[in-house]
Order: structure tokens, then C-alpha cells, then sequence
């Protein structure tokens, strides 16, 4: 079976059914949650039910029992249709769930697990802090000491996606502030923890709808069945899941790609300059054949990804070249994210500079693909740095 350079019928099959279910159910939600910052609590409970959460959890857990593969191929098709929900979906689904079943043991993926597969919970990842941005793990200053049956976090979590919104977050603070990053650990925070707040709901440039927040724990009391592995060996679980979020990245930077492509074909095709459609102009000819290797370029590479990073098993990712290969991906991606939005806004001309249109809804997409999960400079960092390893 071939992952690298075409889609095999089960998995076409995949893409286009959630295809479907995306044009469908979130795509008549994206001009409402981009206008308005606005959340569509029902949109989760209705996924769960059709089987599009924890896509990769095993059945006995609630999930759908796939690899990650699929996950990639079903985010694709939502980002087509509705990035901002798309976000939303892959930080539940990819930076909380998948972590969670990866690393917590049965008891708390049998607590937990459930209810984030069926959509009755939202999930999020807590890691980024004010002032620390790309040196998560060097600058974290949210801490946590146990205190007889539990721990006690205090610190705060900034620009995290889901927040305003989430039941259950996977946060990481210092258990040991002497060791650095070799002494954070991981936690399973719930909503309704006593110390545990969101300061402030953040509005954005793009991804508008995508809920985005500052967290706040203040004496945040967790049980100490809720820390997740080993205590002062969070990096590992940190490390792990970003090769993966990465993976997870790109997909969204495709399917965005292919809208705005569709999007400028179809505007080509209609608007009219000098008597004819601006289509048969060869300078916006040009345009769309650069739209369109950028797009397939990006589409070989997502799936060539994703197809290595299915194979990894737990522990292995954050090094190697699963590593470089995963930096690579999602650096690609939000160059080539750039290239072919700012060629659809041109496309676009005087249309695609307001606020209101979905073009322009794309355009405001590209920095945070260029900035999420590493920037690209951190990226860059990440690929020499395995190139050059001896």
C-alpha cells in the first residue's frame, strides 16, 4: 500500500465522506463563527455521534479505532469547508485525546476517554505561557506541588485553543523547577477544578470562532490519579505529541489551500475585464498553475507525513527522523499556505480585500500556520539540527 503519493480506495473513501459531512454541517457555521468569535456548542455532541471524535482511541475506549492517517485525511476535508472548527477539532482530538490515550493508564483513559470521543467534553492542550512563546519548556514557570492526595498548580497558560470552551484539559507545569524541563509533569485538569479559571477569552486576526484563551490556576487542586506518566517526566509526553501536532498541522494547511484554489478557479471563471472572463487573461492563468503545484507539492508531503508518523510507535517521535521529517512537513506547509493565499487574494482583487469574503477569510488563516506548533524559524532549528547530528 502506498501512502507517499496516492490515497488508496478506503482511504478516499475517508476523505470524501467527511467531506461531505464538512460542506454539509460546518461549512454554513464559518461566516458566523469568523464574524461574531462565535462557538456552535452543538457541533461537537453531533460529530461524536457520527463517529468523527477520537478517531485515533481504540473502540474499547470509545474511539473509532483508526490510525493517524485517517485523522489527517478527515481534519483536510473540514479545513476545506471550515478551518477555524477544524482547529478546534484537531487541538481535541490530536493535543488532548490522542495524548491522553497514548500516555494515561486504563483507569483514566476509561474516565476520561469517553465522554471526549462521544463530544459530550471538549478537550485542550495546555503548554504555552505568557512570555515564554517558542521556549515552552525552558521559560514554564506554572508550577505544581503534592500536597498529601494532591497537587497544587499555580501559573497561567496563554493562547490556548479551546480553552473558553473545554471539560478537560492535559496541562503541564514544574514538579521539580531545579531540574528545568527534565522536572515538568503532565496533569489531567478538569473544568470544574477549584483554583482553576479562564482569565480572559482572546480575539484574533484569523481562525476567528476557534475559542482562544488565557488560563489561570491558583491553588488548582488535582488529584494525584490525574498525573499522567511518570512524575518529572512530562518532556516525554510533550516531546512525543509534537512530532504528531505537527503532522496534524499540515493537513489543515491543505485543505485551506484547496478551497482557495477552488475559490479563485471559480472566480477566474466569472469575472468579466475588457469583455472576457479574467481566466483567459494568461497572467491569472499563471497564477492558478502556481496555485496548483503548490497545492499538490503540499499534498504529496502531507501524506508522505502523515504516513510515516502513523507508523511511529508511542515514545518514539520527538527525535530522529520522524523528528526532522514532521518540522519539514508543517514548515513547507505554511510557506506554501502564503504563496497560494496571497496569489488567491490577487486573483481576487478589490473582492477578495474585504473583510466578509471567504478568501479573505483564508488570507487571515496564514500567519498562525507560520507561528503554531513552533514557528517557522524553530522549524528550521529542528531540521538542521538532525541534518547535522553526528
Amino acid at each position: 500500500m502506498n501512502f507517499a503519493f496516492e490515497l488508496d480506495d478506503d482511504q478516499q473513501n475517508i476523505l470524501d465522506q467527511a467531506d461531505r459531512y464538512a460542506r454539509a454541517e460546518l461549512y454554513p457555521l464559518s461566516a458566523k463563527m469568523d464574524n461574531e468569535e462565535w462557538w456552535p456548542s452543538e457541533a461537537f455532541p453531533k460529530l461524536g455521534e457520527t463517529g468523527y471524535l477520537g478517531i485515533t482511541v481504540a473502540e474499547e475506549f470509545g474511539g473509532a479505532g483508526m490510525d493517524l492517517m485517517s485523522a489527517g485525511l478527515i481534519l483536510q476535508a473540514m479545513a476545506r469547508w471550515n478551518h477555524a472548527f477544524a482547529l478546534a477539532w484537531v487541538a481535541h482530538d490530536n493535543l488532548c485525546v490522542n495524548n491522553i490515550y497514548a500516555n494515561a493508564n486504563d483507569e483514566q483513559r476509561r474516565r476520561y476517554l469517553p465522554k471526549l470521543c462521544n463530544g459530550t467534553h471538549i478537550g485542550a492542550l495546555g503548554l504555552t505561557e505568557p512570555g515564554a512563546g517558542s521556549d515552552a519548556l525552558g521559560s514554564m514557570r506554572t508550577t505544581a506541588r503534592r500536597e498529601g492526595d494532591v497537587y497544587l498548580l499555580n501559573g497561567s497558560k496563554l493562547y490556548i485553543t479551546n480553552g473558553p470552551v473545554a471539560d478537560v484539559l492535559l496541562v503541564y507545569a514544574k514538579t521539580d523547577k531545579d531540574k528545568g524541563q527534565h522536572g515538568i509533569s503532565a496533569f489531567i485538569i478538569e473544568a470544574g477544578f477549584a483554583g482553576f479559571k479562564v482569565a480572559q477569552k482572546l480575539i484574533k486576526m484569523g481562525f476567528r470562532g476557534s475559542q482562544t484563551a488565557e488560563l489561570v490556576f491558583e491553588d488548582c487542586a488535582v488529584p494525584v490519579e490525574n498525573l499522567v506518566g511518570v512524575e518529572n517526566e512530562g518532556v516525554k509526553v510533550v516531546m512525543s505529541g509534537l512530532d504528531l501536532e505537527r503532522a496534524m498541522i499540515t493537513p489543515l494547511c491543505l485543505g485551506i489551500c484547496e478551497r482557495a484554489l477552488e475559490l479563485s478557479i471559480d472566480y477566474a471563471n466569472t469575472r468579466t475585464q475588457f469583455g472576457r472572463t479574467i481566466g483567459e487573461f494568461q497572467m491569472i492563468q499563471q497564477k492558478l498553475a502556481d496555485m496548483y503545484v503548490w497545492t499538490e507539492t503540499l499534498r504529496t508531503f502531507n501524506y508522505r507525513t502523515l504516513a510515516a508518523a502513523s507508523r511511529i510507535a508511542a515514545g518514539e517521535a520527538g527525535r530522529g527522523d520522524i523528528h526532522k521529517l514532521t518540522a519539514a512537513s508543517v514548515k513547507y506547509g505554511g510557506e506554501m499556505m502564503n504563496k497560494v493565499l496571497n496569489e488567491g487574494v490577487q486573483i481576487h482583487g478589490g473582492s477578495g480585500y474585504i473583510w466578509e469574503s471567504e478568501i479573505n477569510r483564508l488570507y487571515r488563516s496564514i500567519k498562525l500556520l507560520e507561528i503554531g506548533a513552533g514557528t517557522t524559524e524553530v522549524r528550521n532549528l529542528i531540521i538542521a539540527g538532525e541534518l547535522l547530528r553526528k
